[in-house]
């Protein structure tokens, strides 16, 4: 496997850890609710599951738990946002750090511990495909389930009832009253799924990408995924793009590093993030007026 080749291939899996909270953050956003707090979903996602898959031996259980550990740092943003009427830039930022410091407490016996990492599986026939085959078909499970998941979001959010309401929510939550609806439950139950999500990333950080456990480990991926919403103007399939590119950026990071290339190490590990901000600020201008109104109302109010 050549050096391009490699990247792309690794851009695959590390883009899936920004795609699972990227879009977790779009639902949650196309509720009406912003969560900062994405970062510390995906590091609860990533104790857990580090932690009950070492405990039991089984990565299925620690992608549950993982999902688990993201919904409950999901579920007490939004309830301070929707219930508590708590400012949801606020809010995320607390539960960031309340995340940060939990699992630096609870974690640190899982520094050293080993855990049974997720299985790669090269499916047959389409990973002998040359080039196609090693970048996207020979990967863990949980890569493969983030393809369908992609258009899975897409059709629900915009073929089927409950997407519409979803939708609707984030657009006029007073309409939806009117209809019948309870908007704050809509919204919680939004902002939890996608914190689940989150939670999925951090896990496929942990025991996929990564296979280790480590204090902060996700180093600002959370905070990257709602940026990537952002760019992608709230559209599932530009999520998809903006995740691979960032994770391809990370990627070629470390395979110029492995090849030796003689570049400044703070250069190469601010690389992914420099091209997350240019593409931010390329393409945002281009999707500020699909913003949902309920977000765009909530951030002009706070600032």
């Amino acid at each position: 496997m050549n050096g391009i080749e490699q990247a792309l291939a690794t851009g695959v899996e590390s883009g899936t850890v920004i795609l699972y909270p990227a879009l977790g953050e779009l639902i949650g956003q196309r509720s009406g609710i912003v969560n900062l707090g994405t970062e510390g979903c995906m590091l609860a996602g990533a104790l857990a599951a580090y932690a009950v898959t070492a405990s039991t031996g089984s990565p299925l259980l620690g992608v549950l738990a993982g999902a688990a550990g993201g919904s409950l740092i999901g579920l007490a943003h939004a309830y301070l946002v929707v219930r508590r009427r708590a400012d949801q830039l606020a809010s995320g930022l607390v539960m960031w750090f309340l995340a940060v410091g939990l699992t630096a407490v609870l974690g640190a016996s899982f520094v050293s511990e080993s855990a049974n990492p997720l299985p790669i599986w090269k499916i047959p026939g389409l990973g002998s495909i040359p080039w196609i085959g090693n970048i996207l078909f020979d990967h863990d499970p949980l890569v493969y389930i983030s393809y369908l998941l992609v258009p899975g979001v897409w059709w629900f959010l915009h073929r089927t009832r409950a997407g519409l309401v979803v939708r609707a929510t984030g657009e006029r939550p007073a309409v939806v009253s009117v209809a019948g609806r309870r908007p704050d439950v809509i919204q919680i139950l939004a902002v939890s799924f996608g914190a689940g999500l989150a939670g999925v990333g951090g896990a496929e950080l942990s025991i996929g990408y990564v296979d280790s456990w480590f204090d902060d480990m996700t180093n600002g991926y959370g905070f990257v995924a709602v940026a990537v919403v952002l760019f992608a103007a709230w559209r599932p399939l530009w999520v998809m793009f903006g995740s691979y590119l960032f994770g391809v950026a990370l990627a070629s990071a470390s395979v110029l590093q492995a090849h030796g290339v003689s570049v400044n190490q703070y250069l190469l590990d601010s690389l992914p993030y420099l091209v997350t901000l240019i593409a931010l600020v390329v393409f945002t201008r281009r999707g500020r007026s699909q913003a949902p109104e309920s977000i765009t109302a909530a951030l002009t109010n706070t600032s």
